[in-house]
């Protein structure tokens, strides 16, 4: 089984608060993660989608007190959102007790803002931690070409060999099935076209007027799609650094479909040689180092790209602490700066400035910029985290 990074960071969360509620993508290991932990401390699960194990919290006091001892693991918890109010009491109550960290594992596919009328009850209770699809550093760097085109997906990574067909049965499971219990009275077809045209947008300014052109209604519903693409982990919207540089900057904001497998299976493209003749190459490739850079960087860092419409440019921005890096990404074995990167560091003042590429090896191109493959700078971002209160 490969190991997790975030199996260290849940154990010191499920040490340190009453409960911790773990998000993520559906079949991206939440429940693998869980059960994990659950071998080494007294434990119950339930999968709140088997009507068996839900008809056990038919009474859910009863069952929660019946089971105080343990560490209770409820999984897809965004099924039966009315037991957060529940939770609160059992929680207190445990505490009175004595019992005060390390009482409940909800697991969930939904984001914090899809529950938070419900979980807003958990305030000062609960951790919320994020699973995502497997980083470079969970395969190992030698994989970064099969996780590029397959995705980070576990059972794409097992089973290679079914992963294409596995991704194209996800996204419609998603379209037919978990879309829906959510709420959502969106058609199916029109969130698949919708998932399509980001697709074929990867990396680029998100224009709401003319996505709702082409899907047939307004800017103001497309910004709801959006929305809720983002809140099931399956589209990241990366917004504009803003700050006074007295200039024009861009205030769209970029999206990206996170995982790079599914991207691929969306347009079709299943094999490296097919993506590297394809046009969205170039922003898969960034969305993808944007992935792992974001799994490797220290808790709470917030990531941002600049742009001003005299075209100066930044991929990304991560701050965090004190921290503020410039990172500009190129799918290529040489590569070249822009005036454009360098007009963008001049306006805020990076604290440390890098080049991802496609290479092997490091160097510096100046005092203050290395030129790194993913993999190290990946490596430097958790080596930060460590430093960061």
């Amino acid at each position: 089984m490969i190991t997790r990074t975030l199996h260290s960071t849940l154990l010191e969360s499920l040490d340190s608060f009453a409960a911790v509620v773990l998000l993520g993508p559906r079949q991206v290991g939440k429940t693998t993660l869980a059960l994990s932990i659950a071998e080494n401390r007294p434990s119950v699960y339930l999968d709140l989608e088997d009507p068996d194990e839900l008809n056990k919290l038919n009474d859910p006091k009863f069952y929660f007190e019946h089971h105080q001892d343990k560490l209770i693991i409820l999984d897809e918890v965004q099924r039966k959102p009315e037991l957060f109010q529940l939770l609160r009491g059992q929680i207190d109550r445990n505490r009175r007790e004595g019992r005060r960290f390390g009482q409940f594992l909800l697991l969930g596919s939904a984001s914090k803002k899809l529950l938070s009328q419900s979980s807003e009850s958990l305030a000062g209770r609960a951790s919320y931690l994020e699973l995502q699809p497997l980083s470079l550093q969970e395969v190992g760097a030698t994989e970064i070409n099969e996780l590029w085109v397959q995705g980070g997906f576990p059972e794409v990574c097992l089973f290679p060999e079914h992963g294409f067909s596995w991704k194209k049965n996800f996204i419609k499971t998603y379209l037919e099935r978990d879309i829906p219990t959510l709420g959502s009275r969106i058609p199916a077809e029109t969130l698949r076209r919708f998932w399509m045209m980001l697709a074929h947008n990867q990396g680029q300014l998100f224009n709401a007027s003319q996505l709702g052109s082409g899907l047939g209604v307004k800017g103001q519903t497309i910004g709801r799609y959006l929305d809720l693409m983002v809140d099931l982990f399956l589209i990241r919207r990366l917004s504009p650094w803003h700050t006074n540089v007295g200039k024009r900057l861009i205030k769209s904001p970029k999206t990206y479909v996170r995982d790079s497998g599914i991207l691929h299976a969306l347009l079709g493209i299943s094999s490296m040689e097919e993506l590297l003749g394809h046009p969205v190459s170039g922003g898969s490739w960034e969305g993808f180092v944007i992935e792992n850079l974001l799994r490797a960087a220290p808790i709470f860092t917030e990531a941002y790209f600049y742009r001003t419409s005299a075209g100066a440019e930044i991929d990304l921005l991560l701050q965090f602490g004190s921290e503020l890096w410039a990172i500009e990404i190129k799918r290529t074995t040489a590569p070249k700066l822009q005036k454009g990167f360098y007009n963008a560091c001049e306006d805020v003042q990076p604290t440390r400035k890098w080049i991802v590429y496609s290479g092997k090896s490091e160097y510096s191109l100046s005092p203050n910029l290395k030129v790194v493959p993913l993999i190290t700078l990946m490596e430097e971002l958790a080596q930060a985290g460590l430093s960061v209160p």
